[in-house]
């Protein structure tokens, strides 16, 4: 079995949309009525129009996306900052690696990490 897609509910599909477009590397492959279909290679998500209000995230939930280094987490970091993404965390390490929690439009929030500096225990928990 493989992962096939992730689906989100937003109260501004649009405005999630370009978020992961412009800042994770999706492509807009589709829409219909106010939803989106969303694609990278092998995995798709898809941006579901919430018709009543904003959805209410449970607080500790979130899809995470890992980084291929350090300088790329702080990179994505200071880019998210400098364009008004609202941020969760700094950057710290947890022993599994390197990470920061924000949150894109619409609430749902996101781990974005690299393991490239996990502590040599975990080095060889993660596949690659």
């Amino acid at each position: 079995m493989k992962l096939n897609h992730l689906s989100f509910p937003s109260a501004d599909t649009a405005a999630t949309a370009r978020f992961f477009e412009q800042y994770l590397g999706f492509t807009i492959a589709g829409t219909w009525e106010q939803s989106y279909i969303l694609k990278r290679p092998g995995f798709d998500v898809v941006i579901d129009h919430a018709r009543d209000d904003v959805p209410a995230w449970p607080k500790a939930f979130h899809a995470g996306f890992e980084l291929p280094s350090l300088e790329a987490v702080r990179a994505l970091y200071e880019r998210f900052k400098a364009d008004g993404v609202q941020m969760e965390t700094g950057i710290f390490n947890n022993g599994r690696g390197s990470r920061f929690f924000c949150r894109a439009p619409g609430g749902v929030m996101f781990e974005l990490n690299t393991r490239t500096d996990a502590a040599p225990q975990y080095q060889g928990t993660f596949d690659n």
